[in-house]
């Protein structure tokens, strides 16, 4: 057998595919001339997987990285006073990029086989219908948000917390570069998380094109991105669909390290009692906001509410850390 029926050419599949090209719209021909200038299918997924992941993680980070300069938006911003100086930022891109290229990247490069082995399609056109595509990725949202929930929980268990999720942690009140800011072994595991249900969705159907999972995958970066913004604008997406996380959800989970552990909506802690904390806080801001205090007052107070917040988080930190096999309680 020839390398060539081994690893056909991208000119070689459409050849032999019998597609209408006349009837494809212009994304799909765009999509076909990518892979026929390739031409070899590998090469041209695993690059363009690589490239749709940095070009929309750092395009969405960018406008948060604009915002955070602009002290006009600290009115929405939920720890006002905790806004990321340019080394934080730098600090953590360099990280971020470490993860990219030297975790993320192999990983991307090996997809296309992987893929193709449980019959997602890749070079094929046309896509498939919206309809269908709008509801693979629905699914997709609620499969991810659960097992991201048993992951995260998982890795506030003691070892894994101390060793793996800490780094994560570093920033109390996030800001939207940080959302890949983590271990090497953090990456991979809530990675796992976001590609495992689409993965078994096709091994089990068969009917999964790649440009739905990219589709998926940018939603899911414009989530972890703005859910880790630190700001909550009367336009955020929470207000709209109520069950949403957003970052009012998440960044009481960095700011006092216990609940809020899901990805794109509360249903989860709120079954499970893990937002417990976040809606009494979010009770007593509340509570403030009606007491008719001038904006030093309400400013004071707040300050001491998110000081109150990060003390009982540190000590709930340093229980799950000093977590031993002998039986210590980890905090919920």
């Amino acid at each position: 057998m020839n390398s060539t029926s081994v690893n056909p050419t991208a000119h070689q599949l459409y050849a032999n595919a019998d597609i209408d090209f006349s009837k494809l719209n212009w994304l799909e021909t765009q999509w076909a001339a990518w892979y026929l200038w390739i031409d070899n299918p590998i090469i041209a997924t695993g690059l363009m997987s690589f490239l749709i992941h940095e070009i929309v993680y750092f395009g969405r980070s960018i406008p948060w990285i604009i915002i955070d300069a602009i002290p006009y938006f600290r009115k929405w911003k939920l720890q006002p006073n905790k806004v990321p100086t340019p080394q934080e930022q730098w600090e953590c891109t360099k990280q971020v990029l470490f993860s990219h290229f030297m975790v993320e990247l192999p990983v991307i490069w090996l997809f296309h086989p992987v893929a193709e082995y449980f019959g997602l399609s890749t070079w094929q056109v046309p896509f498939p219908p919206w309809q269908k595509m709008a509801a693979q990725i629905a699914l997709f949202f609620v499969q991810e948000d659960i097992l991201h929930y048993v992951l995260h929980r998982m890795l506030h268990w003691g070892p894994l917390y101390k060793h793996i999720h800490k780094i994560h942690h570093k920033y109390s009140a996030p800001f939207g570069l940080a959302a890949e800011y983590a271990h090497p072994a953090e990456v991979m595991i809530l990675g796992f998380g976001t590609v495992v249900g689409p993965i078994a969705y096709c091994a089990f159907s068969h009917d999964l094109h790649i440009f739905t999972m990219y589709l998926w995958i940018v939603l899911r970066l414009f989530q972890a991105i703005d859910a880790h913004s630190g700001y909550d604008f009367p336009w955020s997406l929470r207000h709209i669909i109520p069950f949403w996380s957003g970052a009012e959800h998440h960044d009481f989970h960095h700011m006092a390290f216990v609940n809020n552990y899901s990805t794109s909506f509360r249903w989860c802690d709120y079954l499970l009692g893990t937002d417990d904390k976040y809606r009494e806080y979010r009770k007593r801001v509340t509570a403030m906001k009606k007491l008719n205090l001038s904006k030093e007052e309400h400013d004071a107070m707040e300050r001491k509410m998110i000081a109150e917040a990060e003390q009982e988080g540190l000590r709930a930190e340093a229980e799950v850390e000093s977590y031993s096999f002998g039986g210590k309680k980890k905090a919920e």
